[in-house]
């Protein structure tokens, strides 16, 4: 394999898949035929361009004949799918300067904390970082011609994904890359992640900054570099003075890695400061369990404000938050476990069981001289009916449920709670 100077050595990306196939997916016959199948996709992390090697361990096909798999995998990564091998091969040489290309069309983003000052917040979560710049890429010709070599990678490793509007010019591109002095003394950049934003209205006058897609490279992952890319879009949307930051449906990956920085954050923030002592001193001084009804110890509207305004924290992450600051403040915190498991399990009935309150509710149609697609009545019944009774006999059900959803969510809180208190490193 030959490689131009001015690239790093090759590296591959690479996703194989053992099928085993009964008469239906890729074989166009209606005997019960079993054909074993290997797929290996072989992805460059210097063009994004992929070549797929489809191996055949045993067929019979009943003379109906098998379907073409490559077609199918095009479906997947359309003009990106390169026919032949050695012209795949040879694409780490032609398109050995495309990251460069991209990047120099882009914005430099500075990557600093939050809080103005040097990469101190959170340095216990090791990081690789100290060799890499994010850039911002705008525009949608530019985006669209990077994204579609991005958006199968997207597809295969991110569960749920469906591609972006690359049309719709509110779309950026935050790209994290690598970059590597070569022996001529040219500057070489690798490209190790991406995250997709974009902007909608909030009225009256301004605008929410949502993140619709993250991903960091599967040879580049656990190194804190999809953190670098979190704190560069916190920095933006302070910047940019937008409503707040809000994340499309994130795994729990992610999730957990967004409060750990957010909490962090959040004990620096001193504005939340005396509401958060007032909370904890309360629980310490109350017995929960004594309690017919338990008091809320949700954070003040204006602390939640506060956090908006100068954080862009919106307020579902900053309530997660607060629970994990109670529990930071809560010392010794074995003392209070029941106290906080208390208002944890409140909290989760009403987000989860409680969602459930509209039951009985029923709607119908009715003869209306109106639009009938604009027309319909809603109205609950006091009798009891199979649903209510289904209802009962899943109660016990619900509880177990419930339990079951606390325990996960304290296991969550204690781990973040002991990667945020580590001593810095």
């Amino acid at each position: 394999m030959s490689t131009c100077k001015h690239c790093f050595c090759p590296i591959l990306v690479s996703l194989e898949l053992s099928l085993q196939l009964r008469s239906a997916s890729f074989i166009t016959c209606n005997l019960p035929v079993i054909t074993i199948v290997q797929i290996t996709v072989w992805i460059s992390s210097i063009s994004f361009l992929a070549y797929a090697d489809i191996t055949f361990q045993s067929t019979s096909d009943g003379g109906k004949g098998i379907t073409d798999l490559k077609s199918s995998l095009q479906n997947i990564f359309a003009e990106n799918l390169v026919e032949k091998k050695d012209d795949f091969l040879q694409t780490f040489s032609s398109e050995c300067g495309y990251v460069q290309s991209i990047v120099s069309k882009g914005e430099m983003m500075q990557q600093k904390t939050s809080n103005g000052h040097k990469n101190d917040l959170n340095n216990h979560l090791k990081t690789d970082c100290y060799d890499v710049e994010v850039i911002r890429v705008v525009g949608s010709m530019l985006i669209g011609h990077l994204y579609s070599r991005l958006v199968p990678l997207v597809l295969l490793l991110v569960d749920g994904s469906n591609p972006i509007d690359i049309t719709d010019p509110r779309w950026e591109i935050l790209l994290i890359v690598q970059k590597k002095i070569d022996q001529q003394g040219d500057n070489q950049l690798k490209l190790l992640g991406f995250a997709a934003i974009d902007r909608f209205y909030h009225y009256p006058d301004s605008s929410r900054l949502r993140l619709s897609q993250i991903l960091v490279l599967p040879p580049y992952q656990h190194k804190g570099y999809g953190r670098c890319l979190l704190e560069v879009l916190n920095n933006l949307a302070i910047s940019e003075n937008v409503y707040d930051l809000t994340v499309e449906e994130p795994v729990d990956s992610l999730q957990h890695v967004r409060t750990c920085m957010d909490v962090g954050r959040l004990l620096v923030f001193k504005p939340i400061q005396q509401a958060l002592d007032s909370t904890i001193m309360r629980l310490k001084q109350e017995n929960l369990s004594k309690k017919s009804q338990t008091s809320s110890f949700r954070p003040p509207l204006s602390a939640i404000e506060d956090v908006r305004k100068a954080l862009k924290i919106n307020k579902k992450q900053f309530l997660r938050c607060w629970e994990v600051l109670i529990y930071l403040g809560l010392d010794p915190i074995d003392k209070y476990m029941e106290n906080y498991r208390t208002i944890i399990s409140d909290r989760t009935r009403a987000d989860v069981i409680c969602k459930d309150s509209a039951a009985g509710k029923k709607l119908t149609e009715f003869p209306t001289d109106y639009d009938e697609e604009m027309a319909f009545v809603m109205f609950k019944s006091k009798t009891i009916d199979a649903n209510s009774i289904e209802m009962e006999e899943n109660q016990n059900n619900q509880e177990e449920q419930l339990k079951q959803l606390v325990d996960e969510k304290m296991k969550e809180i204690e781990l973040i709670a002991h990667k945020v208190s580590l001593p810095a490193l």
